[in-house]
């Protein structure tokens, strides 16, 4: 495992880029896993940049999204499809066909989740997953007690999760109560992982993670067992480790 730790929001994001830049300039047709949430918005951003000003080329990378909600349509303003195009893929140039999201209506859950690992499975599986931890230690919406055989799947999202995400929405009763997810498996098989965390009110969860017990209660725990793990935090994330 590899800490970084830097002064800031901002400087994170700005590491966090550079690490997934040079990835790319090293392995052009590399398979990203990709995160959505606050915590990631600064690393788009920067990747965005680098591909209009430094020339960052996405034209043969392929994406994986960890998550989507169930029942939104990838235009709902609060999908996760959205807020890839909005924060990333409008901004640089990826095609669209490399680009992989959960389908929020689909018809056939189970159906559509085999799809999605066979698919990763196809492309080779995830080159260099990025991840963001939810208050409650889940990683993708892997919620505690999810099993570390888990592979890509429907769950019932957590009752804290659901409390968190309520921000994002109108009332809490608006936001999903299910999601498709990669498993916890899925995500360990990636070749290398990649965990941001931005915050004072993320420092508890990490310090359980990355030095508690490896234990279902904190999902994210069991990234202590990946060979390649890369964590980056800002300093206020990282003040109990």
């Amino acid at each position: 495992m590899r800490i970084i730790v830097e002064d800031n929001y901002d400087k994170l994001s700005e590491k966090a880029a550079q690490i997934v830049a040079q990835k790319i300039r090293e392995n052009p047709r590399i398979v990203l896993g990709l995160a959505t949430g606050v915590t990631t918005i600064g690393l788009y951003k920067e990747l965005g940049r680098m591909y209009k000003e430094e020339g960052l080329d996405f034209a043969n990378v392929t994406t994986f999204n960890l998550d989507e909600y169930v029942g939104l349509a990838p235009d709902h303003p609060q999908s996760y499809n959205f807020a890839m195009n909005e924060n990333l893929f409008y901004k640089i140039n990826i095609p669209e066909t490399n680009i992989f999201i959960p389908y929020g209506p689909v018809r056939n859950i189970e159906k559509h989740c085999q799809w999605y690992e066979k698919i990763i499975q196809e492309k080779g599986g995830i080159d260099f997953q990025i991840i963001g931890i939810g208050g409650n230690g889940h990683i993708g919406f892997n919620e505690p007690g999810s099993s570390f055989d888990s592979v890509t799947r429907v769950v019932d999202l957590d009752e804290k999760t659901i409390k968190d995400n309520a921000r994002f929405f109108d009332s809490i009763n608006d936001v999903p109560k299910q999601a498709m997810t990669m498993g916890i498996s899925t995500i360990m098989n990636a070749k290398e992982c990649f965990l941001l965390a931005s915050g004072e009110h993320k420092a508890e969860i990490i310090e359980k993670a990355l030095k508690g017990p490896v234990t279902t209660d904190v999902p994210a725990s069991i990234l202590q067992n990946h060979p390649n793990l890369i964590v980056i935090l800002d300093k206020t994330a990282a003040k109990q480790n």
